[in-house]
C-alpha cells in the first residue's frame, strides 16, 4: 500500500513525532506506515487523514499487484 504522509507532513510542517503525538501512537509508528512496512488499521487511518483534512483515500492508495 502506498501512502502520501511524508508529502502531507511536509504540507503542514510536522513531525513524525508531532503526528505521533496527535494521533496517539509512537513515532515508529508512523516510520513504519510511512515506509510501507505496516498497514494501519481502518480507526489509525482515519485519525491520519482527519489530521490532514483529507479524505483516507487521498492518502492511502493500493498497488496494482494488492
Amino acid at each position: 500500500m502506498k501512502n502520501s504522509i511524508k508529502v502531507q507532513r511536509a504540507i503542514k510542517n510536522i513531525t513524525q513525532a508531532e503526528l505521533a503525538e496527535m494521533i496517539q501512537v509512537s513515532r515508529q509508528t508512523i516510520n513504519t506506515i510511512e515506509s510501507g512496512k505496516y498497514v494501519p488499521s481502518t480507526v489509525l487511518a482515519l485519525k491520519i487523514a482527519k489530521v490532514f483534512n483529507v479524505k483516507v483515500e487521498d492518502i492511502f492508495e493500493l498497488e496494482s499487484n494488492e
